[in-house]
């Protein structure tokens, strides 16, 4: 941001455990949290698997065997079983505790988005930047589209920073599915 020389309004990343948005917002939290500019930070998440949006907070395992632990986070259940999506390292059934007090102390919002939105953001950014992003980014970037549009109908300028954490050369299939109408 310093080399951009410009600092963000807001901040995304996709959220399933919690780690990809934790290491882009944390250390522009810290400066906030000391009295520094303003950023609305937004985790994004599935809406096959809302732990942020629809999830419990109250402590929980941390996996499905129930052998670590009692964490306090948000949670859909350690036995809770998500529906198949693409975005496999977003189907964790909790987020990780930090974050969920963040949420619950109202210094984050969260989101959840459905496969298609997604993959169809995917889909526009991987046309507009030559880039074919991971599923887990493009919730992150489907919430940096819509804000965007927002900013643009309201006519204001806002930075927003989103996390391009992965590539989709892993999941092509994905891609395929979804452009030939197989996704749900």
């Amino acid at each position: 941001m310093k080399i951009a020389e410009e600092f963000p309004d807001i901040m995304i990343g996709c959220c399933g455990g919690g780690s990809n948005f934790a290491g882009l917002m944390f250390p522009f939290l810290a400066d906030q949290l000391a009295g520094g500019k303003k950023i609305r930070f937004i985790g994004v998440e599935p809406e096959s698997c809302p732990s942020l949006t629809k999830g419990e907070y109250r402590y929980d395992f941390g996996d499905m065997s129930q052998k670590t632990p009692l964490l306090k986070m948000k949670t859909m259940g350690s036995d809770f079983m998500p529906s198949p999506i693409h975005a496999g390292g977003l189907r964790y059934h909790g987020i990780a505790p930090l974050l969920s007090f963040l949420y619950e102390e109202k210094l984050m919002e969260a989101r959840a988005y459905g496969q298609l939105e997604v993959f169809k953001a995917g889909m526009d950014f991987a046309k507009t930047e030559g880039i074919v992003p991971a599923p887990e980014s493009s919730h992150a970037i489907k919430a940096a589209i819509d804000e965007a549009i927002i900013c643009k109908k309201d006519g204001i300028k806002k930075v927003i920073v989103f996390n391009l954490s992965g590539h989709g050369l892993l999941d092509l299939k994905g891609y395929d599915d979804y452009l030939h109408h197989k996704l749900k």
